[in-house]
């Protein structure tokens, strides 16, 4: 069986190493480097304590895997399991947590909810005059992207998988697209803006600058370039691009390293330890984040953006003051849902989506593989709810799922 997948990050890889474990023959077109896209720009957030319990299962059935990376793959991914601290800071935030650790402990994850004073005591840096309730895992963490995509590339490299770098697929082809070719007659693929109705019978292949690849299935997890893909099978995915930025700081009050990765669910903010004393600082700032051509975005920070966030997150910590420090910080996309959960689907015959994932990609990467080779493979889902990773569910009106600040 052949496999095209598209896109070089780590849900790619991870979806090209789990089918070329399960017999298939796989060849990866990433357009840039591995890793360029999204991959790498991610702060490496791993957590159970999600809202949706297809999110936690995404997170439980990773998280086995990142348990176990070094074991598996040959790579210490530097996982650091330091715990996730939520904060809410009204009433009306603090109401939902007890049926959300409800739902998170019945399916094993050890999460629980905190007076401000207990939360106080799992870091220091938090203001407990400013927090109402907080919940709180000690096995939610991060880890180093960068080594996890080293780890997957060198796994789906030695498994057979054929990566191409500067390959970027130029459209997506079906069956009625290669009878045309070898019948010597004219498609109307996407360039001519009149695809048929015929033409969308079965994917069969991509385009690239290089020439066809045929495939029997071709797996889109182009992350925030994963609509314009779609849209080359005559797809509508409701995935936006919109552009994140993180801050390194020094804070007035050095945090500890140990201390966990904290959220402030009023403001959509957090702060990361970092190591000597520095944090992480990124989140919603302002006006929400801005939807943004996910070719054109600037990779950089706005120095301006991180000092409303320092200011945003003085309000709920001890540690940031007059005297802390901006010392870099970058820009990256996250494809983002309508509900921030992922689709993973067979969208139309013989064409797969694994993206959206709404910043939890890197985390969900390890089941997504899984799940990608679930439904080229078998068939169908069988680890998680299918239906609700289903594009089908934004047909009804529902309310937003999942708060993505990390």
């Amino acid at each position: 069986m052949r496999v095209v997948v598209i896109g070089g990050g780590i849900v790619g890889l991870a979806s090209a190493y789990e089918l070329a474990d399960r017999g298939a023959d796989v060849v990866v077109c990433e357009r840039g480097t591995v890793g360029s896209g999204s991959t790498e720009r991610s702060v490496g957030g791993i957590r159970a304590q999600f809202s949706s319990p297809v999110n936690v299962d995404l997170s439980l059935e990773s998280i086995d895997v990142w348990e176990t990376f070094d074991e598996r793959f040959g790579v210490d991914v530097q996982y650091r399991r330091t715990g996730y601290l939520f904060l809410a800071r009204s009433a009306e935030t603090a109401a939902a947590f007890d049926d959300r650790v409800a739902m998170q402990t019945d399916r094993g994850v050890p999460s629980e909810v905190l007076s401000p004073e207990a939360a106080h005591e799992r870091s220091p840096a938090v203001d407990p005059e400013t927090v109402v309730a907080a919940t709180y895992s000690p096995t939610d963490g991060f880890a180093d992207p960068h080594l996890a995509l080293q780890g997957y590339a060198r796994a789906a490299t030695d498994a057979g998988v054929d990566v191409r770098t500067k390959t970027p697929v130029t459209d997506v082809l079906t069956e009625r697209d290669w009878r045309s070719s070898e019948q010597g007659g004219e498609r109307s693929g996407a360039g001519s803006g009149e695809r048929s109705s015929e033409s969308s019978t079965r994917v069969a292949g991509v385009e690239t600058p290089d020439g066809r690849l045929e495939a029997e299935f071709v797996v889109n997890a182009a992350g925030p370039w994963a609509g314009r893909i779609a849209a080359m099978a005559d797809v509508d995915l409701p995935i936006t691009p919109k552009r994140r930025q993180v801050a390194v700081a020094r804070p007035e009050t050095p945090i500890s390293e140990d201390d966990p990765l904290i959220v402030d669910l009023e403001g959509g903010t957090y702060v990361r330890p970092e190591r000597d004393g520095d944090a992480l600082v990124g989140g919603h700032v302002g006006s929400s984040d801005p939807e943004c051509d996910s070719d054109g975005y600037r990779t950089s920070m706005d120095f301006e953006w991180a000092a409303d966030a320092l200011e945003a997150v003085a309000s709920w910590t001890t540690a940031f003051g007059p005297e802390s420090a901006i010392k870099r910080g970058w820009a990256g996309l996250y494809a983002v849902t309508p509900d921030d959960t992922a689709i993973v689907e067979e969208s139309v015959p013989g064409f797969v989506t694994a993206a959206g994932f709404s910043g939890h990609g890197f985390q969900h990467a390890p089941a997504t593989g899984k799940l990608v080779a679930e439904l080229v493979v078998d068939g169908e889902l069988s680890l998680v709810d299918a239906d609700a990773l289903s594009s089908d569910r934004f047909a009804d009106e529902r309310e937003r799922g999942e708060r993505n600040v990390v």
